[in-house]
């Protein structure tokens, strides 16, 4: 592990532990070196939700071969050491303030591990770090809970060498093991044949006596393995949001799928597409994943984004920076970046009064929408309310699942076009029922009402109310002028009150009463 900075005052934003301090704007990464792939991610910074700003990944193959020979892919070291070369020289250029790098279970199992770490370091000048199965486990688990703080299940990361599950109890990590069931040794395990493999996950998976204490509860799979996965089942499902993270399929389908995958011919394999990079281990990740579902029993398969390397930043984060809601923090950071003028917090508690009895999800919900709702001012107006939707859908929001970034897309959609009705919108509303849509739209028309009332000047909000009372929808303004209505203003108010069957009014506010 290096560090750019070891000591010194950070920013209270970032949320740093005091022996890994780094300013906000300083960029963070890590590199994952596992027994498949090694991969460098860089982070825009160190905080709640750390925006990946570069991504690349090598498929080294080092764990080949480990099984039989107790030692590392000669090929696949070679090729390792130029890659680690090329990042170290990337993470400068791009001024990384701070590069981790993390070797896990083929680094960690070969009788050669240690002699690799020291030629990184002759080479590159990089300090490898090989981290133990049970802190893989930690960690991939501290990712997933990074994501959806309230997770509550099992958590399974799938790498090319182990297996590592974690029992989650509402947030809480519980029991965790590693087992050496990865493809790549899976492939050197009874010459290949699936039916002796079935018997050798199963045998692993029988030890584990906590295992059915997570039966009916959500099973949240890490990995580019089932990653790839998800990914086959969204195109033959044709899922509208080609989007990994909270991805949830129900378990028999899940299982079933996997199944089929574990048994379809490297011909097979390539004709899908998204699977010809993984062509050679997809079927035993499927197979693993099949014989696990039978296991466990979940409820529910939940995918997640969010591993091992968001697990080790969430780990140097301090714990109250821990705690916060990651939706809200990363909502709030493109606030931060793309407002214009204004507070849009100011707009959570001038919107309230249209949405009486709405639960904490919902209320949070509605928040983050109104943290997203300006993000579009500088797209040419035609395009505004395209480009919004789009962002916002397909942007690596965590702590959000498919239905709740959709409503949030087409309510940042509505506040620009005035309708949820337009190509970019099909796919989010086939994701939502009439109620959530109709949510969606009056939210939507809500913002919009704002933003031209205030110029996006949201602090004049508050000397305005907006109210639903009996048949009318009213919008009270000071009656010094000082926030004037106009023709625009009538317009908005008179689309959203058309929204809630009901009729607008725009009224001053009283004065107070002579003594």
């Amino acid at each position: 592990m290096t560090s750019a900075q070891e000591n010194g005052a950070g920013s209270p934003n970032t949320g740093v532990v005091e022996n890994g301090v780094l300013d906000r704007v300083e960029r963070v990464a890590v590199i994952d070196i596992g027994s498949n792939s090694i991969r460098l991610v860089v982070y825009d910074a160190l905080k709640r939700s750390p925006l990946p700003v570069f991504n690349e990944k090598v498929l080294c193959g080092l764990g080949r071969g480990v099984e039989k020979t107790g030692r590392l892919n000669p090929e696949g070291v070679a090729q390792a050491l130029d890659a680690l070369e090329r990042f170290s020289v990337l993470a400068a250029g791009m001024r990384v303030g701070r590069l981790d790098i993390i070797a896990t279970a083929a680094v960690r199992d070969a009788s050669d591990g240690e002699a690799f770490v020291d030629a990184v370091k002759a080479r590159t000048g990089l300090e490898v770090r090989v981290i133990s199965g049970e802190e893989e486990a930690r960690l991939s688990a501290l990712g997933v809970l990074s994501g959806t703080p309230a997770a509550d299940g099992l958590v399974g990361d799938l790498g090319g060498g182990s297996l590592e599950l974690v029992r989650l109890d509402r947030g809480v990590i519980g029991e965790h093991v590693t087992m050496p069931l990865g493809p790549l040794r899976l492939m050197e395990s009874a010459s290949g044949k699936q039916n002796g493999l079935n018997r050798v996950i199963d045998q692993h998976l029988e030890k584990l006596d906590w295992l059915p204490r997570v039966k009916g509860k959500p099973f949240y799979p890490v990995g580019g393995g089932w990653r790839a996965l998800a990914k086959l089942h969204m195109e033959q499902v044709k899922h509208p949001l080609h989007i990994i993270h909270h991805y949830a399929v129900p378990c028999g389908e899940a299982r079933d799928f996997a199944g089929l995958i574990a048994k379809q011919s490297r011909s097979s394999l390539e004709k899908m597409s998204g699977s010809r990079r993984r062509v050679d281990t997809l079927p035993y990740a499927a197979l693993v994943f099949e014989r696990l579902l039978r296991a466990a029993q979940p409820s529910t398969v939940v995918f997640s984004a969010f591993g091992l390397r968001e697990g080790h930043l969430f780990s140097l984060l301090r714990p109250e920076v821990q705690r916060q809601d990651p939706l809200i923090a990363a909502a709030d950071d493109w606030a931060q970046r793309f407002g214009r003028m204004g507070d849009p917090a100011l707009l959570v508690s001038w919107t309230s009064g249209l949405f009486a009895g709405e639960d904490d999800a919902a209320q949070r919900l509605r928040q983050a929408a109104c943290l997203l709702s300006d993000v579009g001012w500088g797209e040419h107006p035609d395009y505004r309310a395209e480009h919004a939707c789009l962002r916002i859908l397909r942007y690596p929001f965590p702590g959000v699942d498919h239905d709740e970034r959709a409503f949030l897309a087409l309510a940042v959609y509505a506040r620009y076009a005035g309708t949820i009705d337009g190509p970019a919108t099909v796919g989010p509303r086939s994701l939502l029922n009439e109620a959530q849509a109709l949510k969606a739209t009056v939210l939507g028309l809500a913002l919009r009402l704002a933003h031209t009332l205030t110029g996006g000047a949201t602090a004049l909000l508050q000397r305005t109310t907006l109210k639903v009372a009996g048949e009318r929808l009213t919008l009270t303004l000071p009656d010094d002028n000082s926030v004037p209505a106009g023709e625009a203003v009538q317009r908005r108010l008179d689309a959203l009150a058309k929204a809630l069957n009901r009729k607008g009014e725009i009224a001053p506010s009283a004065r107070p009463q002579a003594a």
